[in-house]
């Protein structure tokens, strides 16, 4: 990826921190961190990698995304309004009883939304599906689904995974959001789930570990897993929760909490 990419995509990430930042505070209810902690990989996916149309979702010429980490979507929706796939305007109405912006991406209403997802551990098994469908008709293209690292406590990951790696889909990229936080604590308290590069090693599944906030890893892992065809692939991605908002950093209450009026206005200073 050369500078200029780079640095336009900072740029993105930036501002949909902002974006979510607002989302949230407005509805007085959401999931700032784990948004804050995985917008750089949506940035990436969305404004780099992706072959994502606006028009003629339905054929096997596109990528496909899946948010298995469903509650994250301040940070989906603020890239899917910047592809434009609907008004700036309702971004802004998130989570409000007639807004079609809801806790949940639901693809029935939403411009974009290709999976319907929230409950923990359901988008990845779909996910998986979507890959052998897209397998067994010979498309080119990729799916691509995020995790959360405390998602990967529920079983129903693993036969997901167990099946992908028995019919070595290599059109699945998967990356794991490990900041290391979950709503009740540290994942690691909560219940361990590490050494989790090997649990997928385990799954016949060809994994990387990166920083998920460079976006310089971040390419240089996908191309890694686009070269290689025989297995899936997941992306460990460290992160930090709620990334770019100090107070936000590494404190697990953010998980699923909205900023009071202080706070918000101390977020939107140092995302300046």
């Amino acid at each position: 990826m050369d500078k200029e990419n780079m640095d336009r995509l900072k740029k993105l990430a930036r501002g949909f921190r902002r974006d979510i930042v607002e989302m949230v505070y407005r509805a007085k209810s959401g999931h700032p961190g784990g948004s804050l902690s995985v917008i750089d990989i949506l940035t990436y996916l969305f404004f780099y990698r992706m072959k994502y149309p606006l028009k003629d979702r339905n054929n096997f010429n596109s990528d496909r995304f899946v948010l298995s980490k469903g509650h994250a979507t301040p940070a989906y929706y603020a890239v899917l309004c910047k592809k434009g796939f609907f008004d700036r305007n309702e971004l802004f109405r998130f989570r409000q009883v007639d807004s079609f912006l809801q806790g949940h991406p639901e693809n029935e209403f939403v411009p974009g939304v290709d999976v319907t997802t929230g409950s923990l551990g359901q988008g990845f098994p779909q996910a998986v599906g979507m890959a052998l469908g897209y397998k067994l008709d010979m498309s080119k293209r990729y799916i691509y689904v995020v995790l959360g690292d405390g998602e990967c406590q529920e079983g129903v990951v693993w036969e997901a995974a167990m099946a992908a790696g028995h019919y070595k889909l290599h059109n699945l990229i998967g990356f794991v959001d490990f900041n290391g936080l979950q709503i009740d604590g540290a994942v690691e308290s909560v219940m361990n789930i590490k050494p989790i590069e090997d649990k997928f090693r385990a799954f016949n599944w060809f994994v990387q570990v990166i920083d998920g906030h460079s976006f310089e890893e971040i390419d240089n892992a996908v191309e890694n897993a686009i070269n290689q065809k025989e297995k899936p692939s997941m992306i460990i991605a460290k992160t930090v929760k709620g990334k770019g908002v100090s107070f936000m950093e590494n404190n697990y209450k953010f998980h699923g909490k909205a900023p009071n009026e202080e706070e918000y206005k101390i977020a939107m200073e140092e995302l300046k």
